[in-house]
């Protein structure tokens, strides 16, 4: 059964669905800064759109445009900087 998840205001919204690789949220972010939290490791790839993204342990923000992809491990805190609006797959491990 496919979940609706909305998150910041409803600037962020995802539906979450069980992929061959595991379970997953499609989503779209509008413009605006943003702080997510993990319990499991995350990869995220940018389907269109960008994000600039500062991962744990990092001062500066890093620019992933679409076909890219960051992880993020699990327990962790990482920011994002979305210029315009994007859209993007996570898969959880």
């Amino acid at each position: 059964m496919l979940k609706t998840n909305e998150y910041f205001d409803g600037k962020v919204k995802s539906i979450a669905l069980e992929t061959r690789e595991g379970p997953a949220t499609v989503g779209v972010m509008d413009v605006g800064e943003y702080e997510f939290g993990t319990s499991t490791k995350e990869i995220m790839r940018v389907v269109s759109g960008q994000m600039h993204v500062r991962l744990p342990g990092n001062s500066d923000y890093v620019a992933y445009e679409a076909g890219k992809a960051f992880e993020v491990a699990a327990n962790e805190k990482f920011q994002l900087r979305i210029p315009e609006q994007t859209a993007y797959l996570c898969l959880y491990k």
